[in-house]
């Protein structure tokens, strides 16, 4: 980050800077932490990890060997926003523009890593930084509810930091309550984006899981297969269009054993063979940006199975869904938080996603599966 870029304001300590922290400032940013929160406090051991580890950037404004206030900007690889984690200020410091310095620091870093978007939560009884923050420009776009320590609702907002899409109408997001419901999840966020009596419960979840997996992995549950997610979509009154570059069987990768690869195509005929009996199209063709806009502008809801590879490095088949455009960006709501990186649903929803990153990651294995599932309102 070009700290230059950031303005100095009158800080009350002529020897103060603004610098990434270390390792050698986490006694300072846990004395702040513990002065600033009563609860919802970041621990040392994550401060540590957001240091070294964590695809993050921590700024600190440091004088007389003491923490006057730090921001920690988190980011979430191959997507084009950034999200302002925490942010403190010293109490004794809070008149003298410690605050907007390092907003400022959190805008520039956002935009120095390609970012067209800053969110933050915030909690509704914080007065204070609610009107800082609309003063630099940010706007309420949603609530999570009981989102704190003390159950109270956290404030979503944002700022755009160039022209973008408004997420104002985004559609609900639901987080996959297992490492292997990301099919279903993301079934439901599309179904409810078009029929929001759709229920969003674990019932539910499982209750799809169960009628649309095929086992691919080589130990554990497995995940959903693209046809026959198309099929419990069909069934639930919805018209569904499938384009998949690769004739079945799917997910037969490192599968070794000749009795589970009989199983797996048996499986996955009988998912064929129910889709068909329920109107489901399937054409054999590479998805382009042109489809998904095409579909998008009607209504649609697109399920696109990608590799995980480039947002939370794991190379795990992952299913999404794109429910807006904007330009050359795409709007994704991901049903997987990544727990290890210490996300949150902020980290996971409204992602807006460039189409030359999102068209690298929209392919899975060695025979680079392309899969796309229209979602339309119910067949008539």
């Amino acid at each position: 980050m070009n700290t230059a870029r950031v303005v100095q304001r009158n800080w009350s300590d002529p020897t103060a800077i603004l610098r990434p922290a270390n390792l050698e400032d986490v006694d300072a940013l846990i004395f702040l932490e513990n002065e600033c929160f009563q609860t919802d406090r970041i621990s040392r051991r994550s401060f540590r990890y957001f240091i070294q580890r964590g695809h993050s950037l921590l700024i600190l404004i440091n004088g007389k060997g003491a923490a006057l206030g730090y921001v920690l900007t988190t980011f979430r690889r191959g997507t084009s926003v950034a999200r302002i984690y925490s942010i403190a200020v010293a109490c004794s410091m809070r008149k003298f523009g410690i605050g907007r310095s390092l907003l400022e620091a959190a805008e520039t870093i956002a935009l120095d890593n390609d970012c067209i978007a800053l969110r933050l939560e915030v909690h509704p009884d914080n007065f204070k930084a609610i009107n800082l923050y609309k003063k630099f420009g940010y706007q309420e776009f949603g609530r999570y509810l009981d989102y704190y320590d003390d159950h109270s609702d956290a404030i979503r907002l944002q700022k755009n930091l160039i022209a973008s899409h408004s997420t104002e109408k985004a559609p609900p997001y639901y987080a996959q309550t297992s490492e292997f419901t990301c099919g279903p999840a993301a079934m439901m966020m599309a179904m409810k984006a078009i029929d929001l009596t759709v229920p969003f419960d674990r019932a539910q979840e499982f209750r799809l899981w169960r009628e649309a997996t095929t086992v691919f992995m080589r130990a554990g549950h497995g995940g959903c297969e693209p046809i026959g997610m198309a099929a419990a979509l069909a069934r639930r009154g919805f018209s569904v269009e499938v384009l998949v570059n690769k004739p079945a069987p799917y997910f037969l990768d490192g599968i070794l054993d000749k009795n589970r690869r009989e199983a797996i195509q048996l499986i996955q005929q009988d998912y064929a063979d129910d889709a068909r009996s329920l109107g489901v199209v399937v054409k054999s063709e590479t998805f382009t940006f042109e489809n998904i806009a095409t579909e998008l502008e009607r209504g649609s809801k697109v399920l696109v199975l990608i590799s995980q590879h480039q947002m939370v490095n794991s190379r795990t088949p992952h299913w999404v869904m794109v429910y807006a455009l904007e330009g050359k960006r795409l709007f994704i709501h991901d049903p997987w938080i990544e727990a290890v990186g210490l996300e949150t649903a902020a980290s996971a929803a409204a992602l807006p996603i460039p189409w030359a990153a999102f068209d690298r990651m929209a392919r899975w294995g060695r025979a680079r599966l392309r899969v796309a599932i229209f979602v339309r309102k119910d067949k008539q």
